[in-house]
């Protein structure tokens, strides 16, 4: 073992995507272009099976998402599998498909928290960013169910080039919710954000206003409000630290049994995932050679491999680097010390201005998202 070989430290949360079925189709949708088929869906019990093995591994946070986790009707079984395992748990969800009678029954199973997504600021943005009909009113109703049961509430508002100009609003509403959080995340182009770049694209002059309105209310809202903010990446100096590091604190369990490294790993053509249907997650973890693949430095190129920010932001975004470079290895883009740097500058200033229409992600199976209870 050399002195760049990472130390391999267990997980601290899980991503649990329980299914890819969704009533919204947000253009900026970070899934697979190609979504997992409801038939692959991993079944009830082994979902249980991988909650107790990612306790045993070190996991102390669950995330249940999808798509839309409402969708699967085993979702308060799962809840109650999870709390056994003594997982924190938290619902990533839009809230359709949740019901105050299915919000109660997830209390008692013991769901920890609740993060709500919120697409814009008013019904007519939110309902065709969403392409639903109706969704923010619906929101709104789950949202002050959510108040009244007493979970712990964040807001996740994705912003871009068309609401951008909502985020003084949606921190209002977070506050008026009661919510103990909010995430103000700019779109990231991977999945199905890559093909809407020239409809979502922020201006530099957004992205800026967007830091400015951030760190005023950062101040302002302390000890009231917590505020994580991702900036527009194509309009920064630096990168992310992606996942805080590939390999290091996370991993993501598809609809279909897949363990990824990140999200959008399957972006990746050379990469090769593990299933939790063929391999023990802990082996996945420690052994898996998607896992291993960006753990470290070793892998690094140059400019990467000598710089000082080299453990601070670990190259930046790999699946970034392959989208815009058509090279995972390259220095994320977004880095000023990329070779790139000046050409996703200029693709940032195109797609910006361009007038391209959006265009929404397919929705499998609606009316299994309907609320249930």
């Amino acid at each position: 073992m050399n002195a760049e070989t990472p130390i391999v430290r267990p997980p601290i949360a899980m991503l649990a995507e329980l299914t890819h079925r969704c009533p919204l189709s947000c253009p900026y949708c970070s899934n697979p272009v190609e979504l997992a088929r409801v038939d692959s869906e991993l079944s009830t019990e082994t979902w249980k099976d991988v909650f107790r093995q990612a306790a045993d591994l070190g996991v102390l946070q669950l995330h249940l998402s999808g798509g839309e986790p409402a969708s699967r009707r085993d979702l308060e079984d799962l809840v109650c599998a999870a709390r056994d395992a003594g997982l924190y748990t938290n619902l990533i969800t839009s809230g359709i498909g949740l019901s105050e009678k299915r919000l109660r029954a997830l209390d008692e199973a013991g769901l920890d928290h609740v993060q709500l997504s919120l697409q814009g600021t008013t019904p007519e943005m939110a309902d065709e960013i969403g392409g639903y009909n109706g969704g923010f009113k619906r929101k709104m109703q789950v949202a002050e169910w959510i108040g009244a049961i007493g979970f712990p509430l964040t807001l996740n508002a994705v912003l871009h080039r068309r609401n951008l100009h909502q985020l003084p609003r949606a921190l209002e509403m977070a506050v008026e919710m009661g919510a103990r959080r909010i995430e103000v995340a700019t779109v990231q182009f991977h999945g199905w954000a890559l093909k809407n770049r020239g409809a979502l694209m922020p201006t530099m002059e957004q992205a800026r206003e967007a830091d400015r309105i951030v760190t005023e209310a950062r101040a302002r809202l302390k000890g009231t409000l917590v505020i994580d903010y991702v900036p527009a990446d194509y309009h920064s100096d630096y990168p992310k630290r992606c996942m805080g590091g590939w390999g290091s604190t996370g991993l993501n369990v598809a609809p279909d049994g897949k363990v990824l490294p990140c999200h959008a790993a399957e972006s990746i053509p050379h990469l090769s995932f593990d299933n939790v249907a063929d391999r023990p997650l802990a082996d996945i973890w420690y052994r898996g050679a998607a896992f291993n693949a960006y753990r470290g430095t070793d892998w690094m190129q140059e400019p990467c491999r000598s710089c000082a920010r080299k453990t601070v932001d670990f190259g930046g975004c790999r699946c970034q680097a392959m989208a815009v470079v058509g090279d995972p290895d390259a220095t994320d883009p977004v880095c000023v010390k990329s070779p790139h740097h000046g050409a996703l500058q200029a693709q940032a200033a195109a797609h910006s201005v361009s007038d391209a229409p959006l265009v929404h992600r397919a929705v499998p199976a609606r009316r299994q998202t309907e609320p249930t209870g």
